[in-house]
Parts: structure tokens; C-alpha cells; sequence
């Protein structure tokens, strides 16, 4: 809450204010959503820890955030093996809500004599666990009629949260609030640029030949340099004038002293280091001169320190289906090992050329 004093002079109308503004509160990034010990249920579903559809619109807070992301299911939809009953768009969107939601569900769909036809994505946006077991439900739009699953139909991957066991979190969260701080700064300066209306300094004016015609002219001059060209230059002039008469004070350096690029790069890397992701590996600029290392390697060691996990948590889907679903094609490292990413074992290179 902001606090407002008011200066009284003598009996007479308050003649200046001094302003202290305080913290400012979020709604989406308080950090009581994150206390939860356990999710509540409406007597159909159990609400998710985390409002999904927040989650969803994070996806595009920070293009380091979304490029992290798409590395990830870029490789994993890269070394995807095809397959009659998964298909490749039903299952890229799988891994992107895994990765993204942290929760992602395909559904059971039989064919005429009940042996599985399809396995069929289903967004984890709008998807709920039921509190009957084996039962989930889609939760549709307002104005739409919820559908319920057939049971045991479901099935439900989940990065594990350590507070319930219903539904599964995302792990970059813990970089949720600098990937809002990334997207807030941005929105910052495109506003400080496009509003023309800044509080950049004072025109200090001493000198006694400026009359009150010339102090309207300079006002107007100022006025007018709001808006579209308001980094015009404008020209005093003041006869006789003496040193200091006309001073321009800064308020708050804005221009000098702006803290955009620091809060850009800090938050950046907290996003690189929640989704551990090498920043060679999406487009970031070295600012030193020995720069990230090389590429191959970076890779190698992303792969089977990341891509690995991910692949053989989905694999699971699997036992579910009874069906080998999803099967990946090995990956081949920089020195010519190959590596399984259902399994994490690699073969060397000359076991595999014998």
C-alpha cells in the first residue's frame, strides 16, 4: 500500500506532497500457491495445485523459456521411432505438455473388438483426475458440457511434486517469477518508449530576464515534445545570462543508470539454469572472448544428462498400453558412440563398427 504525506504550510493549502511507494503484490506468482499440501476436489475432479491454464500462458513469458522448451521436444521428436498406434502429432504434444505442464495424458481407444486402435492425446490444460479411481475427466471451456473417461483409459505422466501425489509440477518453476521478471522488463521499456510522456529531468530556470512569456514559451516547447519525437532537441536562448542561471536535473538518471539489461541477463540465467539447458545450445551470444565451448559437446552431454530422463520417464507408457507405443532411434555422439535413449546405455564405437 503507498503512503501519502501531505505538507501543510501554515494554515494554508497544502503546497507539496512526498511520495513512498511499497512493494508491489502479485496475484498469479504469490508465493502461497506453492504451499499447498494437498490438492482439494469439487466431488467430480481434484483441482491441480497450479491453475493450468496460468501454466499454458507462461509458456511464451520469456523466449529463453520457450527455447529451452522446444529444445528438448525438438530431440525427443527427432529420435521418435514411428508407430501405428502413436501417432507423431499426438505425440510432440504429449512432450510438450510433459515438459511444459508438467502432467501429459493419452487416452485408451479401443477399435470394435476392444484391443487399443489409437492412443490419443489429451491437453493437460484441460484435463483433471477424477476422485473415483482409475476416472478423469475433460474439463471443457464455459458454456461447454464436461466429459467424463471411461475408466482406466487414462494414462498419466507426471514430473513428481513433493507435496501431493494427483497431480505432477513442471521443474523450471522455481524460475517462474525471473521468466515473469524477463517479460515484465520487456513490457517496461517498449511502454518507456511508446508512452513519450517520461519523467526524464527538470528545467531549472534562475535567471531573472526569463519573464513569464518566456517561461510559457519553454513550457509549450516541452509540452509539445510529447509523443511521436519526443527525444527532440530545444533551444534556449536567455540574454546576459549568467552560469548555472538554466540547469537541467536529472531525476534518477533513467537513461544512464537503467537496470533493463541486468534484469534481462539475470533472469535469463535463472531460466538456463531451472531447464539446465547449455546457452550455446539456443542462440545465446558469448560475452566473453573465449566464448561456450564446442557445440558437439555441449550436446552430447545434454542428451544423456537430460533427454535421457526424459525419454525413458515416457517409455512407461508402454507397460500402460501393453504395446510398444514409443521407441526412440539411438543417439550418435560427437566421437561415434552411440547412445539408447530408452535406456541410457551407451555403445561405444567399436563395439558398434565390429
Amino acid at each position: 500500500m503507498n503512503d501519502l504525506v501531505t505538507i501543510d504550510q501554515g494554515g494554508e493549502p497544502a503546497g507539496g506532497m512526498a511520495f513512498t511507494f511499497g512493494g508491489p503484490e502479485s496475484v498469479l506468482e504469490r508465493r502461497e500457491l506453492f504451499d499447498y499440501c494437498e490438492v482439494w476436489h469439487n466431488g467430480r475432479w481434484y483441482e491441480p495445485p497450479l491453475p493450468m491454464e496460468r501454466l499454458s500462458r507462461a509458456f511464451n513469458m520469456s523466449p529463453h523459456h520457450r527455447s529451452a522448451v522446444a529444445l528438448k521436444i525438438n530431440l525427443l521428436i527427432t529420435h521418435q521411432q514411428p508407430s501405428r498406434w502413436l501417432s507423431a502429432d499426438d505425440y510432440e504434444r504429449f512432450a510438450l505438455d510433459f515438459v511444459q505442464m508438467g502432467n501429459s495424458y493419452l487416452e485408451y481407444v479401443p477399435n470394435l473388438g476392444g484391443r487399443l486402435a489409437r492412443a490419443k492425446f489429451s491437453p493437460a490444460r484441460h484435463t483433471r483426475r477424477g476422485i473415483e479411481p482409475g476416472v478423469y475427466w475433460f474439463v471443457g471451456m464455459i458454456g461447454e458440457q464436461d466429459h467424463r473417461f471411461e475408466p482406466n483409459r487414462i494414462f498419466h505422466l507426471q514430473q513428481p511434486d513433493v507435496a501431493q501425489e494427483i497431480y505432477g509440477l513442471p521443474e523450471w518453476l522455481s524460475a517462474l517469477q525471473s521468466g515473469l521478471l524477463n517479460e515484465n522488463a520487456t513490457l517496461f521499456r517498449r511502454r518507456y518508449y511508446l508512452n513519450g510522456a517520461h519523467a526524464g529531468f527538470i528545467l531549472y530556470v534562475s535567471e531573472p530576464l526569463v519573464d513569464n512569456a518566456t517561461a510559457k514559451a519553454i513550457e509549450t516547447a516541452m509540452k509539445n515534445a510529447k509523443g511521436i519525437g519526443n527525444f527532440k532537441n530545444m533551444f534556449l536562448h536567455v540574454p546576459k545570462g549568467k552560469k548555472d542561471g538554466v540547469q537541467l536535473i536529472p531525476i534518477g538518471e533513467v537513461a544512464a543508470k537503467d537496470e533493463f539489461q541486468n534484469v534481462k541477463n539475470i533472469s535469463r540465467d535463472d531460466l538456463l539454469a531451472a531447464h539446465r539447458v547449455p546457452p550455446q545450445l539456443i542462440g545465446i551470444i558469448p560475452q566473453n572472448n573465449g566464448g561456450f565451448g564446442k557445440v558437439d559437446e555441449a550436446l552430447d552431454a545434454f542428451v544423456e544428462t537430460e533427454i535421457v530422463p526424459l525419454a525413458r520417464r515416457m517409455v512407461r507408457m508402454n507397460d500402460f498400453f501393453g504395446l510398444p507405443l514409443l521407441a526412440f532411434r539411438n543417439y550418435v555422439c560427437a566421437n561415434g558412440d552411440e547412445l539408447e535413449l530408452a535406456t541410457g546405455r551407451r555403445i561405444p564405437a567399436g563395439a558398434i563398427r565390429s
